[in-house]
């Protein structure tokens, strides 16, 4: 089996990791604009050997890990080049734009829109790990789109890894995603923002940050490359997220402007149901 991945980072990397473990037999090649990366993949034993778009034609699977920016533009180059029994899938948190920018391409057949919900704050290919995806959801868009000996490939590796499947429109993904996702990166960038700047002495910071605070604050570590093109394409749903969010966060200060602690806490205590639906536990009326 001849595996291509395109962007050894965290994401395609962790994903060649359990690709290795799982099926020895397989050659994994690797094609990133870094050649740096390139090379530390290598190191690593992520990948057997450096490629390019001149062998896809090869390719039993092409796993496309690259900002979802780059990711409307290289597609369709990608589909042109691969074989008829190629299965291409992306692992982009947007799906609405990535999607229609292949709707009329001559090989959509061969590709299969896919969100894998798993990562860390940390990039590039010393951030891959073993066993990321195991028990992670991996959301699929326009599945109807690929053909169905292709979907089948590809759906296998994914439960091989542990995944679970959720079926989905893209449109539908980009929304739920924004709340779940993207709003929860916003706020951790936000509050490092906020701590940076009121916070001028660096020494406090490291010293009476707490656990709650670094947890909350972890995902403003992230790669701003790998994110704005992710606020951009998702602008729309965004905007609504955030409005919301700024909705809350002014009624909470109005509580406490006003001393309404009961208010207060009942907020709270209202929003700890979240560790029921977090745990899979049914929310009772």
């Amino acid at each position: 089996m001849k595996v291509f991945i395109i962007g050894i980072g965290l994401i395609g990397g962790s994903f060649a990791k359990d690709l290795k473990r799982l099926h020895s037999d397989a050659q994994v090649f690797g094609v990133d604009t870094n050649e740096a990366h390139l090379d530390k993949a290598i190191e690593l034993g992520l990948i057997d050997e450096k490629s390019d778009y001149n062998a896809l034609p090869d390719a039993d699977m092409v796993l496309v890990a690259i900002p979802v920016d780059v990711l409307v533009n290289e597609l369709s180059k990608i589909l042109d080049v691969v074989g008829e029994d190629t299965v291409v899938f992306d692992a982009g948190s947007t799906k609405s734009l990535v999607c229609k920018s292949v709707e009329n391409h001559p090989k959509r057949r061969n590709f299969l829109a896919c969100h894998p919900i798993a990562g860390t704050e940390f990039s590039g290919p010393e951030a891959a790990i073993e066993n990321l995806y195991n028990g992670k959801t991996n959301i699929i868009c326009e599945v109807e789109k690929t053909a169905f000996k292709l979907q089948e490939k590809a759906l296998q590796l994914f439960q091989d890894m542990g995944m679970r499947i959720r079926y989905m429109n893209a449109d539908a993904h980009d929304k739920h995603i924004a709340y779940v996702s993207h709003l929860s990166h916003i706020s951790s960038f936000m509050l490092g923002k906020t701590v940076i700047e009121k916070e001028k002495n660096e020494r406090d910071i490291f010293d009476m940050a707490g656990s709650g605070f670094e947890s909350t604050v972890r995902l403003a570590k992230s790669s701003p490359a790998m994110w704005t093109p992710i606020f951009e394409q998702n602008k729309e749903n965004v905007i609504e997220t955030l409005q919301e969010y700024i909705l809350n966060l002014e009624s909470f200060k109005k509580m406490i402007e006003e001393n309404d602690f009961e208010a207060v806490y009942e907020e709270m205590n209202n929003t700890n149901k979240i560790k029921q639906i977090l745990n899979g536990i049914p929310l009772t009326k």
